[in-house]
């Protein structure tokens, strides 16, 4: 599904009134965070608002799905009054939104939806009636289509409605967290294939993009406190000194970080090995006309702890593809005559909640 096709469907289940006009502000809700973020449009172009991060305590969220609803209801209304928080683009995990293809006969064809509907439950966990679905078109020949479906638990979004209802925050739209980091890092109208990496806390995504269409999410259950927890074992030190070994010292191979490295790359090695297989998944199946599926050009890293000493190097090499640190300023800003007020590392981990906050620049 195209990133527009799939923000438009939420739009239309939960249209925008007339009345609101003022930029909202993007809400990216995770089970360690939420990151929120103002796009403001002036005569020299967009320039960031107000934006920062709270720590969500455990147990409140979980694999995207809320378990403490009271509890978040009371965060985000500090976050309301504190940052002014009114009007919001939230983001959905992997988690929760399944993603398939489908190819549809045209012999006989009368309703796209209601054919979607009835081959809904033998692709997802989900039966129709709990489900809100929508679709985009692929390919079309002249006895198919070739569809992309997108769905979601109906009582999950139900779910964070009431939250933010009980909040007295609008939710403008929700939108699926791959395509809100597609529109901040991959530059609008580039057609291109390309693998993004979202190495967070404590957790990674993995996404294909492709023609401007999310082709394929994964999310693995590793992130950089897996790498922390590691050295806090290996060297019989704290959480807060392996934070700083790690950023210190990275993968940098040289004699003074020689037993570091090895910790590291041990641990390092199962996402490369998870990037790997996807990479190779894709250049080995075909797409729906049966063709080879477009190379991936490069794999582009963000999320807070992609910024690692000599990360992209090590997948460069291991896994023999160009591979580069995402640029979430590439649609927003010209960083020759404006330097955000964000630093480099807090910026990559704010791409789906700058994605979604972009989204207020592409109503049609």
């Amino acid at each position: 599904m195209s990133l527009q096709k799939f923000v438009k469907f939420f739009d239309t289940f939960f249209p925008v009134p007339s009345f609101l006009s003022a930029p909202s502000f993007g809400l990216d809700i995770g089970d360690e965070s939420i990151k929120f973020i103002e796009l403001i449009n002036i005569k020299q172009g967009m320039r960031v608002g107000r934006h920062g991060e709270r720590v969500m305590p455990a147990g409140i969220i979980e694999a995207g799905k809320i378990k403490n609803g009271k509890r978040l209801e009371e965060i985000l209304s500090e976050l309301r009054v504190e940052a002014g928080l009114k009007s919001v683009r939230v983001s959905v995990p992997e988690q929760q939104v399944y993603l398939f293809k489908i190819r549809l006969g045209k012999s006989g064809l009368e309703s796209v939806r209601e054919s979607i509907e009835l081959a809904l439950e033998e692709h997802v966990p989900v039966q129709a009636s709990e489900a809100i679905f929508d679709y985009e078109l692929l390919l079309e020949d002249a006895e198919s289509l070739y569809l992309q479906v997108a769905v979601i638990p109906k009582n999950v979004i139900e779910e964070y409605l009431t939250v933010f209802n009980n909040s007295k925050i609008w939710v403008e739209s929700f939108e699926l967290e791959a395509q809100a980091i597609a529109r901040a890092i991959v530059k609008k109208g580039d057609p291109e294939t390309y693998m993004i990496v979202d190495f967070g806390e404590k957790r990674t995504g993995i996404f294909i993009i492709s023609r401007g269409f999310v082709m394929f999410t994964s999310t693995l259950d590793f992130g950089g406190v897996v790498l922390n927890e590691m050295i806090m074992k290996n060297f019989k030190i704290s959480f807060e000194e392996a934070e700083k070994m790690k950023r210190k010292y990275g993968l940098l191979r040289n004699t003074e970080n020689r037993e570091l490295f090895s910790v590291l790359l041990n641990s390092v090695s199962i996402l490369r090995d998870e990037i790997a297989k996807h990479f190779l998944y894709w250049h080995t199946h075909k797409d729906e006309e049966g063709k080879n599926n477009p190379p991936i050009k490069k794999i582009i890293l963000c999320g807070g702890d992609s910024n690692l000493i000599g990360l992209s190097d090590y997948f460069s090499v291991s896994i023999k593809i160009p591979v580069f640190m995402a640029d979430v300023w590439v649609n927003i800003a010209d960083t020759e005559n404006y330097v955000p007020d964000m630093n480099f590392k807090q910026a990559l981990s704010f791409a789906a909640s700058l994605g979604l906050a972009l989204r207020d620049y592409e109503r049609n």
